[in-house]
C-alpha cells in the first residue's frame, strides 16, 4: 500500500505552480489579509498570513474566520496544482476543527492533496500558529473541491 507522502500527485498542466500564482494574486480577501503564497508544489501549497490586531478576535488570537479562509484557500490552491490549463475549481465543502488558539507572530497553513480524481479532488489543509521558530497546529481541515473543466480562472469567464 502507498502512504500519502509516496504518492505521486498529477499536474496535467506543466506551469502549475505558474497558475497557481497568477491565480492567487487576484484573490482580494488574501490581498486583505495580507496572506503571502510561500510556496506550492504538485499536490501542495503553503500561505502565510502574519499577524494585525485587525484579524483577531477579542482574546488577541487570530480570530476562526481568518483561520477558516487561510485552510479553504490553502487546500484549494493544493487542489488546483491537479487541475489542466483550461479549468478552474470552486470549493464544494470543507470542514474544519480548531484544535488550539490561533496565538503568534504569523498563520502558516499547508495543503496537501490526498486524491485527485478528473473532477472531485480531496484535500487536507493544516493551519499552524507560528512564534519565533515554533509552530503550534491550530486547525486542522479536509475539503472537497470541483474542478471545472473548459472554465478558465478569471471573474470574466464566470459573468458568461
Amino acid at each position: 500500500m502507498t502512504s500519502l507522502a509516496e504518492q505521486t500527485i498529477p499536474t496535467p498542466d506543466p506551469d502549475y505552480a505558474g497558475k497557481v500564482r497568477e491565480s492567487f494574486k487576484r484573490q482580494a480577501f488574501m490581498g486583505h489579509l495580507g496572506a503571502e503564497l510561500t510556496a506550492v508544489g504538485p499536490g501542495t501549497c503553503e500561505i502565510r498570513i502574519p499577524y494585525r490586531e485587525a484579524l483577531t478576535q477579542q482574546h488577541g488570537f487570530f480570530h476562526g474566520g481568518c483561520i477558516g479562509a487561510l485552510a479553504d484557500v490553502t487546500a484549494g490552491y493544493a487542489g488546483y496544482t491537479t487541475a489542466p490549463a483550461d479549468a478552474t475549481l470552486l470549493t464544494v465543502e470543507y470542514k474544519i476543527s480548531m484544535v488550539a488558539p490561533g496565538k503568534g507572530e504569523a498563520l502558516v497553513g499547508r495543503g496537501r492533496v490526498i486524491r485527485a480524481g478528473r473532477t472531485i479532488v480531496t484535500i487536507a489543509a493544516d493551519i499552524f500558529a507560528v512564534d519565533g521558530v515554533v509552530e503550534t497546529l491550530c486547525a486542522t481541515a479536509l475539503q472537497t473541491i470541483m474542478i471545472r473543466h473548459g472554465r478558465p480562472d478569471s471573474r470574466s469567464a464566470d459573468r458568461a
